[in-house]
């Protein structure tokens, strides 16, 4: 039998994750808006692509239009914008559980959205050899995304109130 001095329950208190204000606010923007705006992608650009014969004369053998990178390149946007719409839903609610893997999935899906946004642009090169890397609209994707990477990144990993927002297991 155990004595009262013997059995000392040691009572830890688990610190309370900050409230999510201030420029979390614009991170959790970010995190809400990444997978509508993937999905809306999906929708309405490649839905479109296999529903109006797009696909059929791209990747046909002797279409005019006919690459042969059409079909990998094509498979690996509608991949990867599936995989970074589903990512961010998970890492909604990463976010409002306020997880201490947060930060860490953030950045890699930031890091792998950059690095997506290039080599893409660069594979679309192999179809059109004369067309730059960055037209107008890559260079505003790719800024996007410099953005998340070079600002929101180190925010999370840097700041005190991210520190002290995602702690939870």
């Amino acid at each position: 039998m155990q004595t009262e001095a013997a059995v000392e329950i040691e009572t830890v208190e688990k610190p309370e994750a900050l409230k999510i204000r201030g420029w979390l606010i614009l991170v959790a923007a970010g995190v809400i808006i990444t997978p509508l705006r993937a999905a809306y992608v999906l929708w309405s650009i490649y839905l479109a692509l296999f529903t109006d014969g797009t696909w059929a004369a791209l990747t046909t053998e002797g279409s005019s239009v006919y690459s042969p990178f059409w079909a990998p390149i094509l498979i690996a946007e509608i991949v990867v914008n599936a995989a970074v719409g589903l990512a961010f839903l998970y890492m909604i609610f990463l976010f409002f559980a306020k997880k201490a893997s947060f930060p860490k999935w953030y950045a890699v899906a930031a890091i792998f959205s950059a690095a997506f946004i290039v080599l893409d642009s660069y594979a679309v090169t192999w179809i059109f050899p004369g067309t730059p890397v960055f037209d107008s609209e890559t260079t505003k994707e790719f800024g996007r995304s410099l953005v998340s990477c070079l600002i929101w990144v180190p925010y999370l990993f840097l700041s005190k109130r991210a520190k002290a927002t995602f702690i939870n297991k």
